[in-house]
């Protein structure tokens, strides 16, 4: 038997802070000098006069191209067409997560390098060397892995305090389930997505960013409520952005995503954001394990408090919807998918019954503490 081969990745550079927004070009004529940048109307409405002034400066030509609410395959097959078009070098992935996965994707593709500028810090996509790829309707289809991670990621805290603070709850729901995760690969030594078992640093980078994310989440929420940028903010956005990109990719996936990818084909749960249905997966994932009462009460308790969904209501499904929950159960347990991370075997049928388990457990726990009952969500038709 060969030996187990250990691995951690990483992004070449990693910048972070208020006003970080004005250095980006210096960081990007040090990876190339024409640029395609991808970023939807509103982003660009916020940043881009700053950064028509930065490249100009730095000697950068570029273009901006728009971008959809996902990241499709024709969305990335069309960026691919322009780069090898206009002969860019450095394609700049600006804004939500999709659009930062599509220009890594598309990077990849075309043979150059990439850039990840996430405008909010609601995912912990920005650092890694995959990509999510939807469908137009937002159905997961697959993972794309790369041979390296971004050449930089840049974030401007002063931009994520002035977004919308759901974006920041978001993130929080991402990065909570990277510790859950990565302790179950670590417990069942299962591949990671860095391409190797999990190593002693992915594994802690996890844990520090759910530490991070105790100490800092309400704090650094009610900054963003004030479009403030404090030690606290600071924080939370390394823990959500790098840490917990760093630990879930280098430490491992399990249930908690896998179940998210599930989610995403029942229609109920479509607008909701990533985080949102990575908090349901990262409860589901409690449930499985049989964790201790005790850090279910936790979970609950602190994801209620921070605004995250921990009941079946409140992403729009009953424990009634047999038919969506059978779909996501099967889903979540294709033979590709991360739940066969977990230190033991996985059923839809488990999933299912974990699932509908968590609707009067979340409900009883937030009963006891005081915590308000669970309102509906309704879909944007």
């Amino acid at each position: 038997m060969s030996t187990p081969i250990r691995t951690v990745i990483s992004p070449g550079r990693y910048v972070q802070g208020k006003g970080a927004m004005t250095h980006l070009g210096g960081y990007v004529k040090q990876i190339g000098t024409t640029a395609l940048l991808v970023a939807d109307d509103f982003v660009w409405g916020v940043v881009g006069d700053q950064i028509t002034t930065d490249f100009g400066d730095n000697g950068i030509s570029f273009e901006r191209v728009g971008f959809g609410r996902f990241a499709t395959p024709a969305a990335v097959d069309s960026l691919v067409e322009k780069i090898q078009a206009d002969g860019v070098d450095v394609i700049i992935g600006l804004g939500g997560g999709s659009a930062i996965d599509a220009a890594k994707s598309a990077g990849h593709l075309a043979g150059i390098r990439w850039v990840s500028v996430p405008t909010v810090a609601s995912t912990d996509a920005p650092t890694s060397a995959l990509a999510v790829i939807y469908t137009e309707e937002g159905e997961f289809i697959e993972y794309r892995f790369f041979p390296h991670n971004p050449d930089l990621v840049l974030i401007d805290t002063q931009l994520v305090a002035n977004a919308p603070v759901a974006f920041l709850v978001a993130g929080i729901g991402d990065a909570l389930a990277t510790w859950l995760e990565a302790r179950a690969t670590s417990r069942s030594n299962s591949l990671t997505m860095a391409g190797g078992q999990p190593t002693q640093t992915g594994t802690a980078l996890a844990k520090l960013s759910w530490d991070i994310i105790h100490e800092n989440a309400f704090s650094a929420l009610d900054a963003v409520r004030d479009n403030l940028v404090t030690p606290a903010l600071e924080n939370i956005v390394e823990a959500n952005t790098l840490l917990s990109g760093l630990g879930f990719e280098s430490g491992g996936l399990a249930a908690a995503h896998a179940i998210h990818n599930g989610l995403t084909a029942a229609p109920q749960a479509h607008g909701l954001a990533h985080g949102q249905k990575v908090n349901i997966g990262s409860i589901a994932q409690l449930v499985l394990e049989g964790a201790p009462r005790e850090e279910i009460e936790d979970f609950v308790e602190f994801t209620t408090r921070v605004g995250l969904p921990n009941t079946l209501t409140e992403i729009g499904l009953t424990v009634d919807d047999e038919d969506e929950l059978k779909a996501v159960a099967e889903a979540a347990c294709l033979p590709s998918d991360t739940i066969h991370s977990m230190p033991f075997e996985v059923t839809p049928e488990s999933v299912v019954d974990a699932l509908k388990a968590i609707e009067r457990l979340s409900r009883s726990i937030r009963a006891e503490k005081g915590l308000p009952e669970p309102v509906l969500y309704q879909a944007p038709h």
